[in-house]
């Protein structure tokens, strides 16, 4: 599903979320996180070994929830995650993917690029993209 033009302005304004993930005995399991649209979703990073991350590499069904810093305006993305990582990305691609996730989640540019190349391969990180199937909300 493509993003609106709308849809896709309030994911770059806002990048606050809480992400929905199916645990093991099918309950639901949140994780706050930053994110940003990228490609055909929205992403962010997490540590390889996170339960957000293992329920989604097992089941990768899930939903995720944009809001505003007031709750008041939110966009809700259900679909699939996508996960980018060491084990299935080429160096520079995800290198250069991670540096995309940081500038959309982040607004900003990082001060030493390097160094946060380095952290993201220490910290065995990978990049969960939500692609949306269905999206519904406040702001749409």
């Amino acid at each position: 599903m493509e993003l609106t033009p709308k849809t896709l302005a309030f994911l770059k304004e806002n990048t606050f979320a809480v992400l929905s993930a199916i645990r093991k005995n099918d309950a639901a399991q949140l994780s706050v996180i930053n994110t940003g649209p990228f490609r055909n979703g929205v992403a962010f990073t997490t540590l390889n070994g996170r339960a957000k991350l293992n329920n989604l590499r097992r089941n990768s069904q899930c939903s995720l929830l944009v809001s505003q810093n007031d709750w008041r305006g939110y966009i809700v993305l259900e679909g699939r995650a996508t996960i980018m990582d060491a084990d299935n990305t080429g160096a520079d691609e995800l290198r250069d993917a991670f540096r995309e996730v940081f500038r959309v989640a982040s607004h900003s540019e990082h001060p030493n690029w390097p160094e946060y190349d380095q952290a993201m391969i220490d910290d065995n990180r990978a990049i969960v993209i939500v692609v949306p199937e269905h999206v519904y909300g406040t702001a749409v």
